[in-house]
């Protein structure tokens, strides 16, 4: 336990009968009687005390670490071990939990099955399931009439909701981590635990919290070509579309002029989504292939997402992991799902109907083209884009548009923690400046600088190393178990880890 600890014991009452917690223990089942039971409480620790455990954002892989948390207190309580809780805290951005918000469109549905929650494929008895959800919702049987296993993007982002919910004392919002050093409070001369540093969004006040361990799961952040400005108040990035789109073109009824540049599921839901949004408006869908590709989600190709595939692809050499996410590229960037694709083929092939020559249509898809230069007109403030046609028969020319607006579907990058840890080289156990996960996605350390038993672990930007499925939803619940295993032992007597 980290020093200062406060046992802070699982209240084991049972909840009387007839609540929606109530431990039902009458049907004679303990499967029935877990999963209906309310969840274990987690508990953070006064600032000037060492936490176990400080988690750098809480999307959904955060979430889903604090839930495998719970669900393992909450299984130690039912066999009778008396324990401490750890004492826990995350760090979030945002002002409240978020999950895509930007792309929360009408009709969007889920790209995974709804068993790919945050505990299922862990522990289908969990409090925290997607169908336990729905049942505290009673909405399970009507979920069951719809005979899908891809629910909305909007009820899903609800299910999150909910399970964020339950970890409110937690977590504190509008946290802006700075940076994380790390500390040396006992005598032995080595590090023993991290002070991590934030930033009240709302105040500005800078603020540390000392942890033995952290979770950086910081998420991505917008990746915009370099031939854009940084920052344009008519060019936003998918990430804030739903949130900003009206902002900048406020008049639903308007004919304007939008781009979007991209050719990946994102761009596509954003064509899709301004034909009905904008009725008048003409759009443009920018890309450089040659063609909306559709999305490998078949059997054999989709088990590169089964969990124990993380094991496979670790143990490979470098060159092997390299030619295999390469291979595989097509199960996750820039492709679409073919029911979207064959909707978006529907709607142009319609305009055709009445009008034949195609440089007319209100809405166009334009690929094998690249935008080699942005401008704006100092006058309408209309930014103008340069498209450079790369087929080989076109002899590279160009053409000038004007847009009102720009949808940059152009994905993330998922390198925050290296700036968050640049004060910490002191102790990477990689000489070359390179933090290098393990399998755990614990970050390897110099032993003769660090305690045992304080460690960083990295979520969502150790693809080259783990796979596809490490910034996606597919494995978080499987991969929360390993976390809580790997941080606090897979005995999880917390009292000496």
């Amino acid at each position: 336990m980290a020093p200062g600890a406060v046992n802070q014991s699982l209240d084991s009452t049972r909840p009387v009968p007839g609540t929606s917690a109530w431990d039902s223990t009458e049907l004679n089942n303990g499967s029935s009687s877990r999963l209906l039971r309310s969840p274990a409480n987690l508990y953070s620790a006064a600032l000037e005390e060492v936490h176990d455990l400080v988690g750098v954002g809480f999307g959904p892989a955060s979430l889903a670490i604090a839930i495998a948390l719970s669900d393992r207190l909450q299984a130690q309580a039912e066999i009778g071990h008396g324990i401490d809780s750890p004492k826990v805290r995350f760090l979030e951005r945002q002002k409240s939990f978020k999950w895509h918000a930007g792309m929360l469109l009408p009709g969007a549905k889920m790209q995974i099955s709804f068993i790919k929650d945050l505990a299922t494929l862990r522990d289908p008895c969990s409090h925290f399931t997607f169908l336990n959800y729905l049942k505290e919702h009673d909405r399970l049987v009507q979920f069951t009439n719809l005979c899908t296993f891809l629910p909305s993007r909007l009820e899903f982002d609800d299910y999150l909701q909910w399970a964020a919910g339950h970890f409110g004392n937690v977590v504190e919002y509008s946290r802006q981590v700075e940076s994380i050093h790390p500390r040396k409070l006992g005598t032995t001369g080595k590090y023993d635990c991290f002070e991590v540093v934030s930033r009240n969004l709302s105040t500005g006040q800078l603020n540390t919290i000392l942890s033995r361990n952290v979770v950086i799961a910081a998420g991505g952040r917008p990746a915009r070509p370099a031939i854009f400005p940084a920052y344009h108040e008519r060019i936003l990035h998918s990430s804030e579309y739903q949130t900003r789109i009206a902002q900048i073109l406020p008049d639903k009824d308007k004919a304007y002029n939008i781009a979007i540049v991209g050719a990946g599921q994102s761009g596509a839901e954003v064509f899709n989504d301004l034909h009905s949004r904008y009725p008048n408006a003409a759009t443009r869908l920018i890309f450089r292939d040659t063609a909306l590709r559709p999305s490998d989600d078949s059997p054999f190709v989709n088990e590169v997402f089964n969990p124990e595939a993380v094991d496979t692809f670790f143990e490979q050499p470098e060159d092997v992991r390299y030619h295999t996410l390469k291979r595989n590229k097509a199960t996750n960037y820039s492709v679409v799902r073919l029911e979207l694709i064959e909707k978006i083929y529907d709607d142009l092939y319609l305009q055709g109907i009445k009008q034949p020559d195609k440089t007319q249509w209100q809405h166009q898809v334009m690929p094998t083209r690249e935008v080699t230069a942005v401008a704006e007109d100092p006058v309408t403030k209309k930014l103008s884009l340069t498209l450079t046609n790369l087929d080989p028969l076109s002899n590279m020319s160009q053409e000038t548009l004007a847009f009102d607006a720009v949808v940059l579907a152009t994905g993330y990058r998922r390198d925050a923690h290296i700036d968050m840890l640049r004060d910490c080289q002191c102790i990477n156990a990689n000489k070359n400046g390179v933090w290098q996960p393990g399998r755990d996605y614990g970050l390897k350390m110099s032993p003769e600088a660090v305690e045992e038993g304080m460690g960083i672990w990295l979520q969502g930007c150790n693809e080259s190393t783990h796979g596809l499925s490490d910034s996606l939803l597919s494995i978080l619940s499987t991969r929360s178990g390993e976390m809580v295993d790997s941080i606090f032992g897979r005995d999880f007597r917390l009292g000496g880890h």
